[in-house]
């Protein structure tokens, strides 16, 4: 049995947690008595502990995030009771910060707050001694990222098959948004690139064709981003009947033009892009220390939009201190009109540690004080009037994010996107009452129905957009609605994208030619 199990329960199955392969990586001689286990937020408690203990470790680490921390709390408390001799260590963003105001630290053994890499094996190699630190809480030790041993051999065959698979080439970041934890951070660090590039080599030799990059500024050393790209884009023009797809995150006004030339060879469907601009107002800019030059930052989205067959997820924050409904509608629709595939509207969330508590008094800043600490209220927006923005943000994903409604959307949306799909959300909030488990037919109903009330487009556009939006999508139905003498629905094809390279949400973005 091993003496040291790492654990911690993902959003997901298909999120496979690299903090953990980080630390196993990093064990040196105790590796191979170390065991990584992932379990998926909604597993019964009771379950999740009985696998742990079947283990009978000695030494219990767990990764805990704002998603699993509530049921994580749960795990340690029942380990508590029925085994109390397992010495539990915790991690992670979520007991890196206000520790002394957490259940969960006060149920653990000890705590290690920030980097985990190398204090949790200098901790457990004290532990299996018998030689236990007096202390509780162990800040993090930061050594040189040359120093740490590179996680990537941990992933094993089914991680590569079947689930998404993050890397870094860097950690940290230089700018201080006060929404984000990195803006704790003094710089940001760069892994040796040889090396780094040699894993991405095994990976991609062991069968990895989906890589998602965790670095917050992917973009800030253009020459590393050059090395990168071509990585992949030689793997590309090596056999281009082997799709990957790559993930990255973007700083949306540093594009300078060799990285736009490179940008321009990736196929369609190989490369997708995250970009932060969560606001266009500048005042609300300078508030929450975010340095952002929105001229380039508009230009570069829209030379990428234009030139580039980059797949485009630009985030925006509802809920920033001194940002009004007004402003915020005109930074939407001044996103949508560079038309990005996707726009994620994110509700501001209060992060253990992050500096926009210091706007609370003055704002007025009521937070969720359970995770995940989302804002229920601000000077500027009362809860209700953010009630209606949390619905907007859950409808927006399902119709337009999720890419089947391509060409109902312009029709939604008509000259003032951000009024006329709050006036569809509210509208749909009132007739259905629900936010989730609205299934694709039921939908196309509901479009139907809210733009014919509203008037504006004549019925046969309205039902030709649909059905035309449907299919395209992979609807099988027929509506009552479409004429008698239409064709029927053809056969379902077989996705032409091999496993493993354009994502089902991309792919209907990418099909529907936006």
């Amino acid at each position: 049995m091993p003496a040291i199990v790492l654990a911690t329960l993902n959003a997901r199955y298909a999120h496979a947690s690299m903090g953990l392969r980080c630390l196993r990586a990093n064990l040196g001689e105790l590796r191979d008595d170390s065991v990584i286990r992932e379990f998926v937020i909604g597993q019964k408690t009771e379950e999740i502990v009985e696998k742990l203990l079947a283990e009978s470790p000695r030494i219990l680490g767990l990764g805990v995030y704002i998603w699993n921390v509530e049921e994580t709390t749960r795990v340690v408390a029942q380990l508590r009771v029925v085994a109390p001799e397992v010495t539990i260590v915790l991690g992670g963003p979520e007991v890196s910060h206000e520790t002394d105001q957490q259940r969960i630290c006060a149920l653990a053994d000890y705590v290690i707050t920030g980097w985990g890499d190398v204090s949790f094996a200098e901790l457990a190699r004290a532990l299996l001694a018998g030689t236990p630190p007096a202390a509780k809480l162990i800040p993090g030790a930061q050594p040189p990222l040359a120093e740490l041993a590179l996680p990537y051999a941990e992933y094993s065959d089914e991680d590569l098959q079947r689930r998404h698979l993050y890397v870094e080439a860097s950690r940290g970041c230089p700018f201080k948004c006060e929404f984000c934890l990195s803006a704790l951070d003094k710089t940001a660090w760069p892994f040796p690139l040889p090396a780094f590039l040699t894993e991405l080599e095994s990976l991609h030799t062991r069968g990895a064709r989906q890589f998602k990059f965790v670095d917050r500024t992917f973009n800030l050393k253009v020459d590393t981003s050059l090395a990168i790209l071509q990585f992949f884009l030689d793997k590309l023009e090596a056999t281009p009947e082997d799709p990957l797809f790559v993930h990255f995150e973007l700083i949306p006004d540093h594009l300078p033009e060799r990285l736009k030339a490179m940008i321009a060879r990736f196929p369609p469907g190989s490369l997708q892009f995250e970009i932060g601009i969560q606001s266009f107002n500048p005042e609300v800019q300078a508030r929450v220390s975010r340095k952002q030059n929105d001229a380039a930052a508009e230009s570069n989205l829209r030379w990428l939009r234009e030139h580039s067959r980059a797949h485009l997820h630009v985030d925006l924050i509802a809920g920033l201190p001194g940002e009004d409904m007004a402003s915020f509608a005109a930074g939407f629709d001044r996103l949508v009109a560079l038309a990005p595939h996707e726009i994620q509207f994110g509700i501001l969330k209060r992060l253990r540690g992050a500096p926009i508590a210091r706007h609370t008094a003055e704002f007025d800043l009521r937070f969720n004080p359970d995770p995940p600490y989302n804002i229920l209220s601000t000077r500027e927006l009362d809860f209700p009037t953010l009630q209606r923005l949390s619905r907007f943000s859950r409808y927006w994903d399902l119709i337009a994010n999720a890419g089947r409604f391509p060409r109902t959307l312009g029709l939604l949306l008509g000259e003032t996107p951000f009024a006329c799909f709050l006036a569809f959300s509210d509208w749909l909030y009132a007739r259905i009452g629900q936010t989730h488990a609205i299934a694709h037919e039921r939908l196309v109903l509901l479009l139907r129905e809210h733009l014919q009330l509203r008037g504006d487009t004549p019925t046969e556009a309205i039902d030709h957009a649909l059905v035309d939006d449907y299919r395209g999508a992979g609807g099988r139905s027929r509506f009552d609605f479409e004429p008698a003498d239409s064709p029927a629905p053809l056969p379902r094809q077989r996705d032409a994208q091999k496993a493993g390279a354009t994502p089902k949400r991309q792919a209907r973005h990418l099909r529907a030619g936006a």
